[in-house]
């Protein structure tokens, strides 16, 4: 099985950027597919960003597409989310996920292991 640590979250700048971590343990990375999703308050868990386990393959929300980069070093077994252009409606809990199989899924109910999330808060 798979542990994800998120790192990384914090106060951002409306307009700033922050990079966000997804480092993971305990199985063949590289054959997972990984997805950021969020939650803000009152809100459900939302998809934002997927990639699939080789990589080429990546998938946005309309929300961050243009702003949001999702990449992955699978040697060193971590997933990355490079945010800018940062608004304030991207304050969230941020959580990776992870599927076997390689391919991208938007949904919650799609992903097996999880981590337990990183603050990010926007000001403007």
């Amino acid at each position: 099985q798979v542990k994800l640590v998120e790192s990384g979250g914090g106060l951002g700048q409306a307009g700033g950027s922050l990079r966000l971590s997804c480092a993971a343990s305990g199985g063949l990375f590289s054959d997972y597919a990984v997805g950021w999703f969020r939650q803000a308050p009152g809100k459900e868990r939302e998809f934002v960003a997927g990639i699939a386990w080789r990589g080429v393959s990546t998938a946005y929300a309309d929300s961050v597409k243009g702003r949001f980069t999702i990449s992955r070093d699978n040697a060193k077994n971590t997933v990355y989310l490079q945010m800018n252009s940062l608004k304030s409606e991207d304050t969230a809990v941020y959580h990776c996920a992870a599927r076997p199989a390689g391919a991208i899924v938007e949904r919650v109910s799609g992903y097996e292991y999880w981590g337990q999330g990183t603050q990010v808060t926007v000001s403007s």
